[in-house]
């Protein structure tokens, strides 16, 4: 029986920055991982990759759609093939890069490759040996889930893990859900040509966005061609002709729609259901997801969760690598560190990217009984007139009292990166005087901070570019 301090069962961001941590703490700490290759979904399937194919296209949509007057660019090629070849490129030099050479230089950590199953509170069982631990971190992620559409898995679909690599790029595209990786990849490949259309069974898009922000995101995408259909009901899926055929009907109008490709995006389980965690009695919600607290432990104080298998507010890569290297501080040393999710920003990748932080409108009302917001367009922004990129939208929530900047929701180029100004405003509980009182540079897209921060006091219209 292998015995060590700490098990991390996993190998994503969540588990290697555990990894890393507990081997800085100088923790004997086991690896063991049965899932995607190391790195998890981030660098193999999910933010890398995707990324990297959104920003191809957003090079093929700008040369088309750049607007400047006396410019006209011609795209000689475009080779979807040649386009997914270059991303697996990268994808494997980073996965080599930033995680195997990573583990190798983690002097207290073994890595063993494998299926774990508890046995008990303190053992695992992986290939038939049994391993024991005094702490464990449980980091293996999530799985894309399958809808219950009558005929779906006879006929054939795609999730964002083969839509990455496909080799022959889909005339017609349909995607099922609108959440951030149906956003992000029905834009990808209506830029490179494909005919998109999202179907979503709810009738809000991005339910976790700012409402008005969120809606100007879907009138872009649908001026780019995107077919974008709410309140859908599924009824089966069949073959025909060489096409997938998706029969639905909203509010009782039956359609269907003929497709060569069929992409699932309607949100991911955790991969708790091979764990057995009744033997570690460990508990799960409606979700499959392990319960923690907010500590990241479980019921099992010497058990901590992570990522995306954990019941926690976020799903993002960001947030699981800070919370395996919290929860195995806590584990390890005994420390109660945890996470402020309300200051956590988030970031679609579209173009333009919708990004936010904090309080939305809809969460101020129900947390205060008032909305004390100001929306202003990119219109007012001198840079985006600059770009000729004015379609973009900032709104701000405050404290109606304090004035301390209670959330911020952006849509325009490079939003993911204005974010974090945002970000250390809400964390730093800043005030609009704070703001306003500021000096960006012009002329910067970061100037609709200030700009909106000024429109709770004034008339932004009448003011010269010099505020």
């Amino acid at each position: 029986m292998d015995r060590y301090d700490l098990i991390i069962i996993g190998g994503g961001a969540g588990a290697f920055a555990a990894a890393i941590r507990a081997n800085e703490l100088g923790a004997k700490t086991a690896m063991v991982n049965a899932g995607l290759p190391l790195g998890g979904t981030c660098v193999n399937v999910g933010c890398v990759p995707s990324k990297t194919l959104l920003w191809a296209g957003e090079i093929l949509h700008t040369s088309k759609h750049h607007g400047i007057p006396g410019v006209e660019l011609e795209i000689k090629q475009f080779d979807f093939q040649k386009v997914v070849a270059d991303e697996l490129a990268l994808v494997e030099r980073l996965r080599k890069e930033k995680y195997e050479k990573v583990l190798k230089d983690l002097g207290h950590l073994t890595y063993v490759k494998g299926e774990a199953q508890f046995t008990s509170p303190h053992e695992i069982i992986v290939r038939g040996k049994t391993m024991t631990a005094k702490k464990f971190i449980i980091a293996a992620g999530s799985t894309a889930n399958v809808p219950a559409i009558d005929g779906i898995r006879e006929v054939g679909y795609v999730t964002h893990i083969e839509a990455l690599k496909l080799k022959k790029q889909p005339k017609e595209l349909v995607v099922i859900g609108a959440g951030l990786v149906a956003l992000e990849f029905a834009q990808m490949y209506a830029r490179f040509g494909t005919t998109v259309t999202i179907l979503h069974r709810n009738d809000k898009i991005f339910r976790a966005g700012e409402r008005q922000v969120v809606a100007r995101l879907v009138e872009v995408l649908k001026k780019e061609g995107i077919t974008i259909t709410t309140d859908v009901t599924f009824h089966n899926a069949r073959k025909s002709n060489g096409k997938k055929v998706l029969s639905y009907s909203v509010e009782g109008k039956k359609s269907e729609i003929f497709v060569d490709e069929i992409l699932l995006a309607s949100g991911k389980t955790a991969n708790t259901k091979e764990l057995n965690l009744k033997k570690a009695d460990v508990g799960v919600d409606k979700r499959q997801a392990v319960v923690v607290n907010e500590f990241f432990q479980t019921k099992q104080q010497h058990i901590f969760s992570v990522g995306d298998i954990a019941a926690l507010p976020l799903r993002l890569e960001t947030t699981a690598g800070r919370e395996g290297t919290l929860a195995a501080e806590n584990a390890i040393s005994g420390t109660q560190n945890s996470i402020d999710y309300k200051t956590v920003p988030y970031t679609i990748f579209t173009d333009p990217q919708l990004a936010g932080v904090g309080l939305t409108e809809d969460q101020q009302m129900q947390e205060m009984g008032v909305c004390a917001c100001r929306s202003v367009s990119f219109e007012h922004v001198p840079k985006a007139m600059i770009m000729r990129r004015t379609e973009g939208l900032i709104k701000m929530a405050i404290h109606p009292e304090t004035r301390v900047i209670q959330g911020v929701h952006i849509l325009a180029p490079y939003a993911g990166e204005l974010i974090a100004e945002a970000m250390m405003l809400v964390k730093n509980k800043n005030t609009i005087d704070d703001v306003v009182s500021s000096l960006p540079m012009f002329p910067t897209l970061s100037e609709a901070i200030k700009i909106v921060a000024l429109s709770f006091t004034k008339d932004i219209s009448k003011l010269s570019c010099c505020i």
